[in-house]
C-alpha cells in the first residue's frame, strides 16, 4: 500500500533559474576569453554549455489545487502540492495515468468540447501530468436497472469528488478516473435494486426485516446517501473522497413507461373517487341531521333512502344534475 510523501522546501525554482542564467553568462564569457588564449578553457566552457540545460528540466510550475507525483528511475520519491515555482531532480518523471482520460465531468468537459486536451507539439498531443486536487463532478451515463420489484427504471447520478491521496490514486489503481466511473456504476446498481420505484407493500429496503415506505421516488435523499457511502467504500484504496452524490434523472424505462402511467392515473382516479364519496356521505348525513333537528319535514325510511340516493347521485356524478320539480303532493 503506497503512502503519500509530501515534498517540502522545494519552492526554490526562481533562485535556481537565476543561478542557471548566471552560469550561462559566465560560461559564455569564459568561451570568449579562452577562444584565443586558452584552448582548454574554451573546450571546458563548450562542455558546460552543452550540459547546463539539464537543470532546467527540474523547474516545475504549479497552480493552486494542483499536484505532481514524481518518480526517479521508477521509484516513487514524493508529491509536490500547492501553487509555486519548484525545482526538483531534473531526472524525476511526473506520473498521471489518467492524464488522457476524459469523462463527462467538470475539468474534462470544457477541454473535450473545444477539441484541446493538452499541449500540442507538431500535431502530437502532450497531456498534462498534473493532478487536479479541486472538487470535481462526475455525471455518468444513465443506467437501466431493475428495481426490487423487477421493473426496469432509468436512473442517473452526479457524484462530487476529489483526490485526497495522490500516491494511492496513481499507484494503487491503473486509472483512478476510470476506476471511479466504474465504481459509481456498480454502487448505483447495487443500491437501486434494493428499492421499488414507488412505495410498494411488503418491501424491506433497509435490511432490518421490516417492511417500510422506502422508494426511489420518495426517498431520493436516503438513496443518494447510501449510494455515496457505497462508492466511498469502494474508492478508499484509490485515494478519492466522495463528497456528495445526487440523483439527477429517474424514470421508468420506455418499454413500461406507458403502462405505469396508466397505473398511476388509475390510482389517482381511485383516490379522487374515494375522497368524493367520503365527502358526499358526510354531506348527506349532515343534511338528514339538519332536517331532523329543525323538524322541517318528517321522512320515513323509504323517503330517506330515496333522498340519500338522489343526493349521492348529485354529489358523486361527473356531470351537473338536472333538477326535477315536484309540484304535487309529497306522496
Amino acid at each position: 500500500m503506497m503512502k503519500e510523501i509530501i515534498l517540502e522546501n522545494k519552492k526554490n525554482g526562481m533562485s535556481v533559474l537565476i543561478g542557471i542564467l548566471a552560469a550561462y553568462v559566465l560560461v559564455i564569457a569564459g568561451m570568449v576569453s579562452g577562444f584565443a588564449n586558452n584552448p582548454l578553457k574554451f573546450v571546458i566552457c563548450i562542455i558546460l554549455l552543452a550540459v547546463l540545460w539539464i537543470p532546467l528540466l527540474g523547474l516545475r510550475v504549479l497552480k493552486p489545487q494542483e499536484a505532481l507525483v514524481l518518480t526517479l528511475f521508477g521509484k516513487y520519491t514524493g508529491t509536490i502540492k500547492g501553487e509555486g515555482f519548484y525545482f526538483v531532480n531534473p531526472f524525476s518523471v511526473s506520473v498521471n495515468p489518467a492524464a488522457r482520460t476524459h469523462l463527462s465531468q467538470s475539468g474534462d468537459v470544457k477541454k473535450a468540447d473545444s477539441g484541446v486536451t493538452g499541449i500540442t507539439v507538431n500535431g502530437v498531443e502532450i497531456a498534462s501530468k498534473k493532478i487536479s486536487l479541486k472538487v470535481m463532478t462526475l455525471n455518468n451515463a444513465r443506467q437501466k436497472i431493475n428495481d426490487v420489484l423487477g421493473n426496469p427504471v432509468e436512473i442517473g447520478i452526479a457524484v462530487t469528488w476529489k483526490v485526497t491521496d495522490t500516491a494511492k490514486a496513481v499507484f494503487n489503481v491503473d486509472n483512478y478516473k476510470e476506476y471511479l466511473s466504474l465504481m459509481c456504476d456498480t454502487a448505483l446498481r447495487n443500491i437501486v435494486r434494493l428499492y421499488p420505484y414507488d412505495v410498494a407493500p411488503n418491501v424491506d429496503t433497509t435490511g432490518d426485516g421490516q417492511a417500510d415506505d422506502g422508494s426511489l421516488r420518495g426517498s431520493s435523499n436516503v438513496v443518494a446517501e447510501r449510494i455515496r457511502e457505497e462508492i466511498q467504500k469502494n474508492v478508499d484504496e484509490a485515494g478519492i473522497e466522495i463528497i456528495d452524490a445526487r440523483i439527477t434523472y429517474l424514470a421508468y424505462a420506455p418499454e413500461i413507461a406507458a403502462v405505469m402511467l396508466q397505473r398511476q392515473q388509475a390510482s389517482a382516479i381511485i383516490d379522487a373517487r374515494k375522497m368524493i364519496v367520503d365527502g358526499a356521505v358526510g354531506m348527506v348525513e349532515m343534511a338528514l341531521d339538519r332536517l331532523k333537528e329543525n323538524e322541517v319535514v318528517d321522512l320515513d325510511d323509504e323517503r330517506k333512502a330515496a333522498m340519500v340516493s338522489n343526493l349521492l347521485v348529485v354529489l358523486c356524478g361527473n356531470h351537473d344534475a338536472q333538477p326535477v320539480v315536484n309540484s304535487g303532493s309529497l306522496y
